[in-house]
């Protein structure tokens, strides 16, 4: 009988893979059929091997996962062995760039342009933003923080336009991120305070309490980029979801009527969406750089007569 119910769940994944494929747009088709055969072979020569080694490991002499790559993943194939979620985001990434190059156009001091107004706009806001949380000094960081709130901004307005999806509608893009983040943040904490001194944070001020709350602070600290990778994830998500399952509440009557009357209001939602949930992603993410990252200590500082460490940093704007 479980032999059967696992066949029943890997033929499932099966035609649901397949109705993937064929509902893909046409920008990843077009990259399955260029790429997709040399990424089938790289995938059947060094990763399949790999997963499968791991599912079949055991302890004491049982398998643990007891499954298949194909029951986890689904079927590999050349139609489906590049994701669209991996497409949509390469294509992210190659439109963040476009989108700064094309609205910077011709820097200028004395006339600068529309473009160049809203970039500088978005620049000085995390800007602020970065030096009001983590302090002067934490405008190192910018370059990181400003490419997050870039390509995520990006990725999530994708949707809104035909032959794309929305890359940050996917959890393996999302949770990229949201590991991306956890990594900077920790490295920049171990760069600054030592190992030891990384680790000694998590115990708090306190040495009698600190057997309590060392587990509870790093147990917080390893969940964060989950936290961080689920929120943008159902919000994205969610904001996809809402109008399709609305316009077959009662169909044919709401598929034609609903979508008309629906679609404008839900628009603004789903721009303001996009807009909060990468002020969000940012916003945790400097809250973490601000934990582990504090101002330098100069012997200049210690004699009175420390300058202002915001010059020490300073984020060129486009002006």
């Amino acid at each position: 009988m479980f032999f059967l119910l696992q066949n029943a769940e890997t033929a499932g994944k099966a035609a649901e893979q397949l109705e993937q494929v064929e509902q893909a747009p046409i920008v990843v088709r077009l990259v399955n059929h260029y790429f997709g055969e040399w990424a089938y072979n790289f995938e059947m020569k060094y990763t399949y091997p790999s997963w499968e080694k791991f599912f079949k490991l055991k302890l004491f002499g049982k398998q643990i996962f007891n499954t298949t790559p194909e029951a986890v993943f689904g079927p590999y194939t050349p139609e489906n062995a590049i994701p669209w979620y991996t497409v949509m985001f390469i294509v992210a990434c190659i439109l963040s760039i476009v989108v700064i190059w094309v609205l910077k156009g011709r820097l200028s001091e004395d006339k600068p342009g529309a473009g160049q107004q809203t970039l500088e706009l978005g620049v000085l806001a995390v800007r602020g933003l970065l030096e009001d949380i983590v302090g002067p000094h934490g405008l190192q960081y910018f370059p990181i923080v400003m490419t997050f709130a870039v390509l995520i901004l990006i990725s999530n307005l994708m949707g809104f336009f035909p032959l794309f999806v929305t890359p940050t509608s996917a959890t393996s893009v999302t949770f990229a991120l949201g590991l991306s983040s956890f990594l900077y943040y920790n490295w920049i904490g171990v760069r600054e305070n030592g190992l030891l001194g990384h680790l000694k944070h998590f115990a708090g001020p306190s040495w009698w309490i600190a057997p309590l709350i060392f587990p509870i602070e790093l147990i917080s600290n390893l969940i964060r980029p989950f936290s961080l990778g689920i929120r943008l994830f159902g919000n994205m998500f969610a904001d996809e979801k809402v109008l399709e399952t609305v316009t077959h509440m009662a169909p044919p009557w709401t598929l034609f009527s609903l979508p008309n009357l629906l679609l404008p209001p839900l628009m603004l939602l789903s721009l303001f969406v996009c807009f909060v949930q990468t002020f969000v992603f940012v916003l945790l993410s400097q809250l973490y750089l601000s934990e582990v990252s504090h101002p330098p200590h100069d012997a200049h500082a210690e004699h009175g007569h420390a300058e202002d460490e915001s010059e020490e940093f300073m984020v060129p704007v486009l002006t």
